[in-house]
């Protein structure tokens, strides 16, 4: 799959608590009145020790002490997995990654005619970051000197790879102007650089791998991208439209003296389908925003809930009208915002008008002809925007 067809592409426990739920108002006049939740509610999740588990369970655990909602976290080791329960109606909500783009988008995991483009929005999606490290002897100090440099990619992780692409587009590279080292897992691929195997990759900062390179006799440098070079990230949105400038100041290397200019994306993103009911997001998020003091010092990460930062684009999927009210209120949602809101809403209609023609003209056809078939409409639809 090419580039452009990626275009505008301490852990706690959830409580169980049986407190009466406190019905409040949904006005602005009433902001500081608790929302209305249901009385239980699934939400999916990564697998139990992942971030997403943690903070979702933090969240939940705030709803059952502060509102008296029973949540129950269902988590799952793999994308459909995570998917299938909220469009079944299983869970109300999904703390996803970047499978909520795939989904939407109807690709990887999602282009077989039993899925197609999903129908999903966001409430909020707290900011990620993630970037390219290299090792310090390899001579590599801008996103320019990866060319023909030793590259570490994740075999059949496209979350991970599509991100890294992202990046080379930022210097106007492929991975064709590389040395591609493909590596069977995420463990061996990032910790290829301590070994000498590669000599650059992209990932979290603060993963264990990085940490063993900035500690080994090869040391660690983050490449930074300049958040001020609008061409070059229009560059990063044709590849992917969910990544944002981001200084970061944690993680292997990096420290509030050495911050490192990379970007952010969203993980975990709180992801629901759009047919959600206007008034049962704007609540949701509002519960998100009043319980916040509540999780905020859960992980190391929920500072980053905070709705000035988690209910803000750029994000997978386009924001729910409900949540999107919530924000306005708030005094958090502006017109720039709505503009992104409104591109990415089409160019997902897009791709939803798209599908059943392509599920028509691929009857009868064998998986391989019609993977064809749908990237082949797939295209249409994104370049008649």
């Amino acid at each position: 799959m090419t580039n452009h067809s990626l275009k505008f592409m301490r852990p706690l426990t959830a409580s169980v608590c049986s407190a009466a739920l406190i019905l409040g108002a949904t006005s602005a006049t009433a902001q500081d009145a608790d929302p209305n939740l249901p009385d239980t509610m699934t939400w999916s999740s990564y697998d139990v020790g992942s971030a997403g588990y943690a903070e979702a369970s933090a969240i939940a655990d705030a709803f059952g002490r502060k509102y008296g909602t029973r949540i129950r976290i269902q988590p799952s080791g793999s994308a459909i997995g995570r998917l299938q329960p909220l469009l079944s109606d299983r869970a109300t909500v999904g703390f996803l990654a970047t499978e909520t783009f795939f989904a939407a988008e109807g690709v990887y995991d999602f282009s077989t005619r039993q899925w197609g483009p999903q129908d999903l929005r966001a409430l909020a999606g707290r900011p990620s970051s993630i970037g390219i490290f290299t090792a310090k002897d390899a001579g590599i100090e801008t996103l320019e000197d990866l060319e023909g440099k030793r590259f570490a990619y994740v075999a059949g992780n496209p979350s991970i790879n599509v991100k890294c692409n992202a990046f080379l587009a930022f210097a106007g590279l492929t991975e064709d102007d590389l040395e591609a080292v493909v590596f069977p897992t995420y463990a061996s691929a990032m910790s290829s650089l301590a070994r000498g195997e590669a000599d650059a990759s992209c990932t979290t900062t603060t993963p264990s791998h990085v940490y063993e390179l900035a500690e080994s006799p090869r040391g660690i440098r983050w490449l930074n991208m300049d958040p001020d070079d609008q061409e070059s990230w229009a560059k990063v949105n044709e590849v992917a439209p969910f990544f944002a400038p981001f200084r970061e100041t944690i993680g292997a290397g990096i420290s509030e003296e050495n911050p490192v200019d990379i970007m952010a994306y969203r993980y975990p993103v709180m992801a629901v389908k759009a047919e959600m009911d206007a008034d049962t997001a704007y609540n949701m998020l509002k519960a998100v925003d009043q319980a916040y003091p509540m999780y905020k010092d859960a992980t190391a990460a929920m500072p980053r809930w905070e709705l000035t930062k988690s209910g803000v684009p750029a994000i997978d999927v386009p924001f729910h009208e409900g949540a999107i009210r919530y924000l306005k209120e708030k005094g958090i949602w502006t017109e720039e915002h709505q503009a992104w809101n409104d591109d990415r809403t089409e160019r997902l209609n897009a791709l939803l008008e798209a599908w059943p023609k392509a599920v028509a003209e691929g009857e009868g056809k064998s998986d391989e002809e019609f993977a064809e078939i749908w990237e082949k409409h797939r295209q249409q639809a994104l370049n008649s925007l």
